[in-house]
């Protein structure tokens, strides 16, 4: 896979382009982003469960097994969804800067630079879509009433099967060649 990463200043664009560059080569659609309408949100991620410490995940387990027991008991057709930590409250899906990576298909991996062997910082996250089904607590409010599966996809980019790019950088030197996960 080549990644190619540019860093611009704002201030050092003098055209600013009317439609966006288009790759001379590309093995597959769902590579290339379709134009979208870009709405940053501000949210608080947390951890990866399964680098949590030991206690603190039994604690989040109990708490969860809690949550669902209750709402079995209940069984009430109109509650709210049972809340998870690992879909509703730690790392959000979607495209985002920052945060922490997600490690749902492999098991974590440290992530050091590969010149001056400084852990690595997650830069940015592609996803496949904006949200799922089990992670509908991330869904935009002016989105709530929208279907899924289309909506879920502005970009209509799709990342191995359906997974996300999650791109890492050197917070030392960000020159130094960047590295990746796809999960």
């Amino acid at each position: 896979m080549l990644l190619d990463l540019c860093w611009r200043r704002s201030w050092e664009v003098t055209d600013v382009q009317t439609s966006p560059p288009q790759p001379q080569v590309v093995g597959f659609e769902g590579y290339v982003p379709q134009p979208c309408v870009l709405h940053p949100e501000q949210v608080a991620t947390y951890l990866f469960a399964g680098l949590l410490p030991e206690d603190l995940c039994a604690r989040i387990d109990a708490w969860e097994e809690a949550l669902e027991e209750e709402a079995e008991e209940l069984a009430d057709e109109d509650a709210a969804a049972v809340v998870g930590y690992q879909y509703d409250l730690s790392i959000p899906p979607g495209w985002r800067v920052g945060g922490f990576a997600s490690w749902h298909t492999t098991d974590p991996s440290p992530m050091s630079c590969r010149i001056c062997s400084t852990p690595m910082h997650l830069l940015l996250t592609i996803d496949s879509s904006e949200w799922d089904g089990g992670s509908g607590s991330w869904k935009t409010l002016e989105e709530q009433d929208l279907p899924t599966h289309r909506s879920a996809t502005p970009t209509e980019v799709t990342v191995g099967h359906w997974g996300e790019l999650n791109i890492f950088a050197c917070p030392e030197e960000p020159g130094h060649p960047h590295r990746w996960s796809i999960q």
